[in-house]
């Protein structure tokens, strides 16, 4: 029997403010999600709002909002981060609402820290094999096995056994413990990277894309296009995944991962139990407790199942046909007996950069398998860094009031002017109330982000907690403290390839947008007014997206750019192994999206030039190099010069591109200083007060640039004036 909900019912006239939901579903299990809170609202009137946020930000933005009472009231999110987000206090018990027998042991297990419930299991999400039923008749049982198939099914080129997203560790992982691997150290508890079987994992892995058995650089897109294309036999993926399948072209089954032959021991992934979780702070406690244990059970568990293709948690689920009689079901749960509960320690969420780091550093050859353990464990070390010892701000705030103080003094001794400042400006009230607006808007937009940054800056955040270190960030960030100079989590290293990154686009830049303004300025040019609006377009569309196309361009072996290659004869190129490679991809996409600013800037001033000019220059005999060297370069100069500046910041702080087109690749060496301070905060250990001194650096680097550029235009205004 399903376990049938009953909540509190309200009059019209007394229904309680709706409910705030966060979640990061999409597709079929965002629309189960929906008609669950539907449901929920017709059976106890509680309206619920739902807000989706991206996956990669959502923990930042719970961190962020809970504490402050603006975020919501129930959220759902995998089991693996419990225990930071009950360091953080920002999750609720739920022992006095839960029923424990309505659940999975091992989904409720998960949710247990300190001898307390915190969370109303939803789903288990583990990894399995879908096979195509039409090119595989019988699922491998050993790798011994799936090898002989996946040499069957391949041809080398753009067919595949086996697909699957390779560069991440969450789907390695079956292959490092089915190789007898251990992500932790039994002793300490620490993680480990430099062990045998971590070396074999990844030779296997490497050996199947040396061999073309599975695609390299494979994206989620990637690998749902070639399933459901036939050109990929195999793939190894979560229940979500089922909701991608054409099932109008592709038959298909569900089979746990094989057994490593090497071992003996099977391929065991690892299982993440999602929940729902109630915030501390929610204005209507047991509203939420109901809406989070509603959605665990009963009906909303079985539009899971239908909508959301997800796997549940509620025992009672599977009593009913629906699901008894789903092989999807059946096969994932048969599965998730055999796999490995994600810790929910504070070390997990550190494993994975350096992880990710190893992995894609043999996948791309960079690394061999038996080194990459000990690059893991340098990445490793270098992004825990050991907590600064406190600090006493009472100097900090005696330096602030001298400085305060000694404004005021300046300000009050400085000379007087001989009329009074209504004089001067008679109309200052008029004045500034046209600024006030604007003052507002740069007060509240920069001013206060700012200063809040500085004061972030002399802060360690861990575990959601604040505490004063001083000058420690920046000492650490200065002297390069646990890493080289020469390495990329160096702010030097970073700086400088920020520097070339800078200078190479911004060059470019401006000699592609100088010579295509040349070009279109010629009168006699036909469809002169055509090439305009398109070489205006790159400009146009939004950053973000063209990143995204270039990417795609670049990969190895679907990419555009490789196909052009191979159609010259020419070896197509693996663009995010090695650092010049991956540089030239970020520098090609952005100078695609930088020359028209320069284009447009340059054809307006060229067209500012007095014709007399070159008449005159052409009956004194000069040629057209003297020409443009003469009279175009020093005349273009005033317009250019201010272009140039500006482009420059654009460029220097160019998120977007190093972002999504090589993400950093290899290894974090074509991270710019504004990404690499976004990663400081955001992907390693959510290191706040370190990334704020981060910042404030770069602010100081752009301050001086800033300095510099002033006086250069200055100097430049002097000449012409």
């Amino acid at each position: 029997m399903l376990v049938a909900f009953s909540g509190p019912a309200f009059a019209a006239d007394e229904r309680p403010a709706p409910l705030r939901l966060w979640h990061a579903y999409r597709g079929g299990e965002e629309e189960a999600l929906e008609q669950s809170a539907r449901l929920f609202t017709q059976q106890t009137g509680i309206e619920v709002q739902l807000l989706g946020v991206p996956y990669d930000a959502f923990s930042s933005k719970l961190q962020s909002a809970i504490p402050h009472g603006v975020g919501p009231d129930v959220f759902i999110f995998n089991h693996e981060r419990l225990r930071s987000f009950r360091q953080m206090g920002i999750v609720a018990g739920t022992d006095d609402f839960i029923t424990p027998g309505d659940y999975l042991p091992n989904a409720l297990a998960a949710l247990r820290l300190e001898g307390r419930t915190w969370g109303y299991p939803l789903s288990l999400k583990n990894l399995a094999l879908y096979v195509n039923r039409d090119l595989v008749p019988k699922a491998p049982r050993t790798t011994q096995e799936w090898e002989q198939q996946l040499t069957r099914l391949s041809n080398g080129k753009d067919r595949f056994g086996l697909a699957y997203e390779s560069g991440d560790f969450y789907l390695h992982a079956p292959f490092l413990f089915g190789f007898g691997g251990a992500l932790f150290d039994p002793d300490t508890g620490r993680a480990q990277f430099d062990t045998g079987p971590m070396a074999r994992s990844l030779a296997f892995v490497k050996g199947l894309q040396d061999r073309h058995y599975i695609p390299s650089e494979a994206s989620g897109a990637l690998v749902k296009s070639l399933f459901n294309d036939g050109k990929a036999a195999m793939v190894i993926s979560g229940p979500w995944f089922a909701g991608e399948i054409d099932t109008m072209r592709i038959r298909y089954a569900v089979a746990p991962l094989p057994v490593v032959s090497e071992t003996g021991l099977p391929m065991r992934p690892f299982l993440g139990v999602e929940a729902a979780y109630v915030s501390p702070n929610s204005k209507q406690p047991e509203q939420a407790q109901a809406l989070a244990r509603f959605l665990s059970v009963g009906d909303a568990a079985l539009l899971r199942v239908k909508l959301g293709r997800q796997i549940p948690a509620n025992v009672a689920a599977y009593e009913t046909e629906q699901v008894r009689g789903d092989p999807l079901v059946a096969s994932f749960r048969e599965t998730a007996q055999h796999a490995m509960p994600m810790p929910n320690t504070l070390e997990m969420s550190r494993v994975w950069e350096p992880m990710k780091l190893a992995l894609r550093g043999v996948l791309q050859g960079g690394v061999s398998p038996g080194e990459a353990g000990l690059l893991a464990e340098r990445r490793y070390r270098a992004l825990n860094r050991e907590r600064p010892p406190d600090a006493s701000p009472w100097p900090w705030i005696a330096g602030g009031v001298l400085l305060v103080v000694g404004a005021v003094v300046w300000a009050v001794r400085r000379p007087r002017p001989k009329q009074s400042f209504q004089k001067r400006y008679p109309d200052t009230v008029r004045a500034l109330a046209y600024l006030a607006p604007a003052a507002a808007g740069i007060l509240v937009l920069v001013v206060v982000p700012l200063a809040i940054g500085i004061g972030l800056s002399v802060f360690h955040y861990e575990g959601g907690q604040y505490t004063f270190v001083g000058s420690a960030n920046f000492v650490d960030i200065v002297a390069s403290r646990g890493y080289r100079i020469t390495e990329p989590l160096s702010f030097y290293f970073t700086l400088a390839v920020t520097v070339l990154w800078a200078t190479v686009n911004v060059s470019l830049h401006v000699s592609i947008g100088l010579a295509l303004a040349l070009l279109l300025k010629d009168p006699l040019l036909r469809f002169r007014g055509v090439y305009r609006v398109l070489l205006i377009v790159p400009w146009a569309v939004p950053n973000y997206i063209t990143a995204m196309m270039w990417k795609g361009m670049f990969h190895r072996q679907f990419g555009a750019v490789n196909a052009l290659l191979d159609a010259l004869g020419i070896e197509p190129v693996s663009w995010f192994t090695h650092w010049s490679t991956a540089f030239a991809a970020n520098v090609a996409t952005n100078t695609w999206l930088g020359f028209p600013f320069m284009m447009v800037v340059a054809l307006g001033a060229l067209q500012s030039i007095p014709h007399d000019l070159y008449e005159a220059a052409e009956v004194d005999g000069a040629s057209k190099w003297t020409q443009f060297r003469r009279i175009t370069l020093p005349l273009l100069r005033p317009a250019l010069l201010p272009a140039v500046i500006l482009g420059t910041v654009w460029t220097f702080n160019m998120f977007n591109v190093i972002y999504i087109v090589s993400g950093g690749e290899p290894g974090g060496a074509t991270d710019i200083l504004v990404s690499d301070a976004y990663r400081w905060a955001f992907e390693r250990n959510q290191q706040y007060g370190f990334a704020a001194a981060y910042s404030v650096l770069i602010f100081l680097v752009l301050l001086g640039y800033s300095a510099f550029t002033r006086r250069l235009t200055r100097a430049s205004e002097e000449v012409y004036a």
